[in-house]
């Protein structure tokens, strides 16, 4: 059986799993660390928020758990439902429940967890990127004997940035592009324009990175099947 992986944000019931009967002794941030430890055995995570119950219900938390895969989310929820995990008490696991499908935007995933998911299902070594063009759109002026920073107070410093997304293994190429500004201020020295300079590229670079993985989908198979 195949399942289709895109580089956006996860949305559906079937991705996402609701955990609930979590013990209020460890604090939130001990139960994100627990959780994504746990859930993460089952395929790569999107996200795990945990959330305190109303004062007014019961001491304790729920949670809030995506995967990028329906598959992974259904053999977590089938493993880890009213079992101990990290506690003493067992948790209760459900897909979440489905609601009224209200026609929202999908996000794009970005450039970080583009890279994360390409990693995890390609390989470090399974995809390559080559910046095919990064140039400079600022809209100001350089004067004669007056350095960078002092000639553009007050003025913009933006970039353009094409790259290419590589996967050599099947032979396929996907290409993004990507647009970044940044204030420039008075009063700024050398040194900090060099550094939003960088900062304006980096982002630019990100940018393009996460525009070229929206135009790729991985078809995952399920080898057990």
């Amino acid at each position: 059986m195949a399942e289709v992986v895109s580089f956006r944000e996860p949305v559906g019931s079937d991705k996402t799993l609701f955990v609930w009967k979590l013990s209020p002794g460890p604090g939130a941030e001990a139960l994100h660390h627990s959780l994504f430890t746990a859930f993460s055995q089952f395929g790569l995570l999107y996200s795990v928020r945990v959330f305190p119950y109303a004062p007014e219900i019961a001491p304790g938390f729920y949670a809030i758990i995506k995967f990028y895969s329906a598959r992974d989310a259904y053999r977590a929820q089938k493993a880890c439902d009213q079992k101990q995990l990290f506690q003493k008490s067992p948790v209760k696991v459900r897909l979440y429940p489905r609601r009224k499908v209200h026609q929202y935007p999908v996000n794009p995933l970005s450039s970080f967890k583009c890279q994360e998911l390409a990693n995890y299902y390609l390989g470090f070594s399974g995809w390559s990127k080559r910046i095919i063009m990064l140039q400079e759109l600022s809209d100001f002026q350089v004067k004669e004997n007056t350095s960078p920073a002092k000639s553009s107070a007050g003025q913009s410093l933006k970039y353009f940035c094409a790259l290419e997304v590589v996967l050599p293994a099947y032979g396929c190429q996907s290409r993004g592009t990507g647009i970044a500004g940044e204030d420039l201020e008075q009063q700024e020295g050398p040194l900090e324009f060099l550094m939003k300079k960088k900062k304006t590229q980096k982002l630019a670079i990100q940018k393009a990175l996460s525009d070229a993985f929206q135009k790729l989908q991985m078809v995952v198979l399920d080898v057990g099947a």
